[in-house]
């Protein structure tokens, strides 16, 4: 078993990045394996992004603006950051946010008696001002003891304890299916023909410099998809199969594909309305009336504001608007009765 197996899961916390866990990002981003936008295996978008995510959480006012967090999984008994994941709260802002919009289009004629039915990819902006909630990833030796979902669950705790700060929709991106050799069909077939430039080069490329290259060469008229490749068309709206579970414990929360895919890989976009999304709507809010609780219902459970944002596993016992919680809960949350808890259950 892994060393996060069992019991020492408990033991992990989610946190609000700081500049000091800078350089345990940059050896986790190492680990992606690439076309993974949200965490670039280079220092200086790392600092970038860390600098950003500082100063989303030490603004206090309410209003949405473009903003990212960056969450990560910390180890507290021995201090290591194992796991990361990013909340952005309103995507397009900057530069517009792209994606194709999968539509259907039927002709028919007359003299041949035919209704031909024809699919397009067509470039939209119809995601603009969507809060996202991407940038996941933990450290293949840690993937066991539930923690991708204590990461993947911890954001909507924080979206449900900072709501105001973002929109009325959530969107997910799922990685699109890349070949053995890190290269995308679906990159080849579109992307690939105006660009002179494999799917990683672009890739790293949008990381780094953001997409505003994508607005300038894309085509703009809609792509019949019966005239891509067989290996392209097959891929659009598919994950990757490492994604497989994600899209999974996404669909558990109440999102849905809705015919949008990511314009590199082809890879499905899903989307739910925030406050439908389950673990926001059934997040208990109430103040911790013990702190000593012995059994109790295996839920998430998160603590502080901004900065000061905790979550971790432990058992609750909702009392009404109060709640327990267990000692060692308390402890890794920092907080003791009277204070404050969102919970949910596991």
């Amino acid at each position: 078993p892994s060393p996060s197996h069992g019991r020492s899961a408990l033991s992990f916390v989610i946190r609000a990045a700081t500049a000091q866990d800078l350089q345990h990002l940059y050896e986790m981003a190492k680990l992606t394996g690439g076309g993974f936008t949200n965490l670039p295996p280079d220092r200086n978008a790392l600092t970038t992004k860390l600098e950003n995510s500082d100063a989303a959480f030490s603004r206090t006012a309410d209003e949405i603006e473009a903003e990212t967090f960056v969450l990560v999984l910390e180890d507290t008994d021995t201090g290591a950051v194992r796991g990361t994941c990013q909340l952005f709260t309103a995507v397009g802002q900057a530069w517009p946010f792209y994606s194709y919009r999968i539509t259907t289009l039927t002709q028919h004629s007359q003299e041949l008696k035919r209704t031909i039915t024809a699919e397009l990819l067509s470039l939209v902006n119809d995601l603009g001002g969507c809060s996202e909630v991407g940038g996941l990833f933990l450290h293949p030796g840690q993937r066991a003891g539930g923690l991708g979902m204590l990461i993947a669950r911890s954001r909507y705790l924080f979206i449900a304890s900072h709501r105001k700060r973002f929109g009325n929709k959530l969107l997910a991106e799922l990685r699109g299916i890349i070949d053995e050799r890190g290269g995308s069909p679906f990159w080849d077939a579109i992307g690939g023909k105006f660009f002179g430039m494999s799917f990683q080069e672009a890739d790293e490329f949008n990381a780094i410099h953001g997409n505003q290259f994508i607005a300038d060469l894309m085509p703009k008229h809609p792509v019949y998809i019966a005239m891509l490749s067989e290996e392209a068309r097959k891929v659009i709206g598919l994950p990757h199969p490492s994604g497989r579970a994600a899209m999974r414990m996404l669909e558990n929360e109440g999102y849905s594909y809705q015919g949008y895919v990511d314009i590199f890989d082809g890879g499905p976009t899903m989307l739910a309305p925030t406050n439908k999304v389950r673990s926001i709507a059934d997040a208990h809010h109430g103040a911790v009336e013990s702190t000593t609780l012995d059994k109790g219902e295996k839920s998430l459970i998160a603590a502080g504001h901004l900065h000061n944002f905790r979550c971790c596993f432990g058992a609750r016992e909702v009392r009404g608007d109060a709640v327990a919680i267990d000692t060692q809960a308390a402890d890794l949350l920092q907080i003791g009765e009277g204070d404050a808890v969102w919970s949910v259950l596991r």
